[in-house]
């Protein structure tokens, strides 16, 4: 057998002279679907689990959205549509973004598709060559299937520290050591997942400031939970002036709506729009036309579902704060949007025993039942910060209570032990 043929691959899988990519070897991952599938596996089994993993809003679909997918069925909209979208939906999606932001938007800027996350990967493969030495900066902790397309698409990853003492944002001095000239790309995601956070118009003014000198990079603004700010308002960067025209704008319907499986989302930016539209056409063809229709009806229809939906997450953001702050070894901040909080449980840790945040989540899922995430399954740790976990409050108060009791009981009997 030839030597190379006999050796594993990247990926260290091999299969005689069958091999997977690379590529595919070094794929990064979601931890969310991986540990929810691990949480499904043990109550399948019987064993009782409270589960905080996943971010999702537990809430049903508004009945009005519901039914403007089965006329869109029974209307006979079920075939497909231009790569770009419908143009009804592409309209209303200019003017609500526009109207947040105090933009204009060009229905033509618009380009639907999949999910929002796709754009991820389209806005890397438009930006950046292969092995060119292109750079990404990206938040850290953030959203896992940033540094994974980064990887997998050839760039080089630059990731931007979130700092507990800065309400989990990045120092722009950080921004400014960080850029050069092989910088294609700036990913901003407010408010942010992991950790709830929010960038002020202070925080996007000096990123302005500094990407002023820097004319060749783009910036990806990740804003699927821009309808999901509790305190103040929402603030794009591409409010900011000579910003938009740089700037791609991502948001979708899951978060906002409880639409996680009809999978749509959309990116604007006039000199992409038609890049990205081949994009789409050469990986999905189009977006469900039949969710397009519903996703029409979701953004300029009737908001009371999406209103009930907000005001229920700020008070379970009050309930699960207060209760994790009563945790001993446990320091939790209040973010400031989406459904996530990101407490500090170095403390904690120590008083268990464990090893790291890993090694507590670990424990917590299996002697305690209850499922969240760690730092790690967000990116590498942030030196000097400590250990986190995530949780998701997308979740009952009821649920929330019994959960955070719960943990609360394990910390102090494994404390005793």
């Amino acid at each position: 057998m030839d030597k190379n043929c006999s050796e594993k691959n990247g990926s260290g899988k091999n299969d005689g002279h069958r091999q997977i990519s690379r590529r595919t070897g070094d794929l990064g991952t979601e931890n969310a679907f991986v540990v929810l599938a691990e949480v499904n596996a043990m109550i399948a089994e019987g064993k009782p689990v409270l589960s905080f993993c996943i971010g999702q809003p537990d809430f049903d679909t508004p009945d009005n959205i519901r039914e403007a997918a089965i006329r869109a069925i029974r209307d006979g909209h079920t075939g497909y549509t231009a790569s770009a979208g419908i143009d009804r939906l592409r309209e209303v999606v200019a003017e609500e973004l526009g109207r947040v932001r105090g933009i204009a938007i060009d229905p033509a800027d618009v380009v639907c598709g999949g999910g929002a996350k796709p754009f991820i990967g389209y806005a890397v493969l438009t930006l950046t060559d292969y092995g060119a030495g292109h750079e990404v900066l990206y938040p850290n902790p953030g959203f896992p299937i940033y540094e994974s397309q980064i990887r997998v698409n050839g760039a080089v990853p630059v990731p931007l520290h979130l700092l507990e003492g800065r309400d989990f944002t990045f120092d722009p001095d950080d921004l400014r050591r960080k850029i050069s000239e092989k910088t294609r790309l700036l990913i901003l995601n407010t408010p942010h997942n992991p950790t709830g956070s929010i960038l002020t118009p202070t925080d996007l003014a000096a990123i302005a400031e500094i990407l002023a000198d820097y004319p060749q990079v783009w910036v990806y603004a990740d804003e699927i939970y821009s309808r999901l700010v509790y305190d103040g308002d929402f603030h794009s960067i591409s409010s900011l002036a000579g910003m938009q025209e740089r700037t791609i704008i991502a948001d979708g319907i899951s978060k906002t709506w409880a639409m996680t499986g009809w999978r749509l989302g959309y990116a604007v930016n006039k000199t992409l729009a038609p890049h990205f539209t081949r994009w789409v056409t050469n990986t999905e063809s189009c977006a469900s036309h039949i969710t397009q229709w519903a996703g029409v009806e979701a953004i300029s229809g009737n908001q009371d579902g999406a209103h009930a939906m907000k005001a229920a997450f700020e008070q379970r953001r009050e309930l699960i704060v207060r209760l994790l702050n009563e945790v001993p070894g446990v320091s939790c901040k209040t973010p400031g949007g989406a459904f996530y909080v990101w407490p500090n449980v170095t403390e904690a840790c120590a008083m268990v025993g464990a090893e790291d945040s890993e090694d507590f989540r670990r424990r917590l899922l299996h002697e305690a039942g209850i499922a969240c995430l760690a730092d790690i399954h967000f990116g590498s740790r942030v030196p000097g910060e400590g250990q986190h976990i995530r949780f998701s409050y997308a979740a009952s108060n009821e649920a929330i209570t019994r959960g955070i009791t719960r943990m609360a009981e394990w910390v102090e009997e494994k404390s005793r032990r």
